[in-house]
């Protein structure tokens, strides 16, 4: 896969994932008062970063030979393409006496953090296809 297909697919995953924390950290700041309302966040970057980490490792690490499927491998490069962005509850905190963890100040917070995390995946977005733009009028 070229470095721009890579780009541009990492850039699309990011904003989904981006996209997904949006509505997760509004429907956190909706329930903010139910009672025992437990938060959510979206976990994605973690796995994308053990993704690259294992093609490195398998890039660099001992590569054993297989005779047959049902051998175990070693050192098997985990698809960054296979990462999805997904829900995790926050069960561990408790913020308000009626069993909700949910701030509102810091999900209205973050909820503008995103949005201008959002706009600048777009740029890049935007930035890697003047590039190719650049390449084809040339």
């Amino acid at each position: 896969m070229n470095t721009f297909t890579r780009s541009v697919d990492l850039l699309q995953r990011a904003m989904d994932a981006t996209s997904l924390r949006y509505q997760v950290s509004a429907n956190n700041l909706a329930n903010s008062e139910v009672p025992n309302f437990k938060r959510s966040t979206v976990n994605f970057e973690s796995e994308l970063k053990r993704a690259f980490e294992s093609e490195e490792k398998a890039r660099n690490g001992f590569q054993l030979a297989r005779t047959d499927e049902r051998h175990i491998s070693l050192n098997e490069p985990y698809d960054y393409r296979d990462v999805e962005p997904r829900r995790v509850l926050d069960y561990t905190t408790t913020a308000k006496a009626n069993g909700n963890n949910v701030d509102a100040e810091t999900e209205a917070n973050n909820i503008l953090q995103i949005q201008m995390q959002y706009r600048l995946l777009t740029q890049l977005a935007g930035f890697e296809f003047s590039q190719l733009n650049t390449v084809m009028k040339k």
